[in-house]
């Protein structure tokens, strides 16, 4: 539902949101591999620049690495079982017509809704 609205809130850019969409989800038809996609890419974003990932000055940072750090189980977890971490309501079949039950929406939201 989410990846929907994003699609949605993408293609209504003039001129230009189909190749956005293109750009995101590789077509506009929204599948677990175009998830998965969208979801490594993300998640490169998030990490690229945490620290130690570069090393501009040149100094040591021998003492601020862990042996095995955090990032490497979750990336492990993330990119070899993504649907590990799924939501059960990506399983469930989308009913544009409907919100799902999960989300409660809220007074603020309703614009958003209304795109």
């Amino acid at each position: 539902w989410g990846a929907t609205v994003i699609t949605n809130m993408l293609s209504a850019i003039p001129w230009i949101g189909q190749d956005f969409v293109q750009f995101v989800w590789g077509g506009f038809s929204v599948n677990n591999a175009t998830l998965n996609r969208f979801f490594s890419a993300l998640m490169h974003l998030l990490t690229l620049h945490t620290h130690g990932s570069s090393n501009p000055l040149g100094i040591s940072s021998n003492g601020d690495k862990l042996p095995m750090h955090p990032y490497f189980i979750f990336k492990d977890i993330v990119f070899y079982m993504p649907n590990v971490m799924g939501h059960s309501d990506n399983y469930i079949p989308a009913n544009p017509m409907q919100t799902p039950p999960s989300i409660v929406p809220e007074w603020y939201l309703l614009p958003f809704y209304a795109i």
